[in-house]
């Protein structure tokens, strides 16, 4: 099982990014995914989640600011950001749960800075 994200860099305050993550060897179909991120000295965060029926959840940090989707065809999840603060400076990673299966990507960086 392998889920990879991509898509994070360096972003200026007020910018926006798209992230990706791909899933190989489950029936993604079948799992809810969730974007985690973790800044440094923090704790994991979710921030977004997307169900097996594609019903959406944002943390209240991020609410209207990030969208959260998936494409079922092409075993991706998405997650744009826009309107982008220092603070959102992390590492996002991707996690697909299916109880009791639980599986992380490598995490990609995402920093917000001038």
């Amino acid at each position: 099982v392998r889920l990879v994200e991509s898509g994070g860099g360096l972003v200026q305050p007020g910018g926006s990014l798209r992230l990706s993550c791909v899933a190989s060897g489950i029936i993604f179909s079948d799992y809810v995914i969730g974007w985690y991120r973790q800044a440094s000295g923090n704790q994991r965060e979710l921030v977004a989640s997307i169900t097996t029926g594609s019903i959406t959840t944002y943390a209240d940090s991020v609410k209207v600011r990030l969208t959260i989707a998936r494409d079922n065809a092409k075993n991706t999840v998405y997650l744009r950001m826009s309107s982008l603060k220092p603070e959102d400076t992390a590492v996002y990673y991707c996690n697909a749960l299916d109880w009791p299966m639980n599986y992380w990507g490598q995490g990609t960086q995402v920093t917000v800075s001038s």
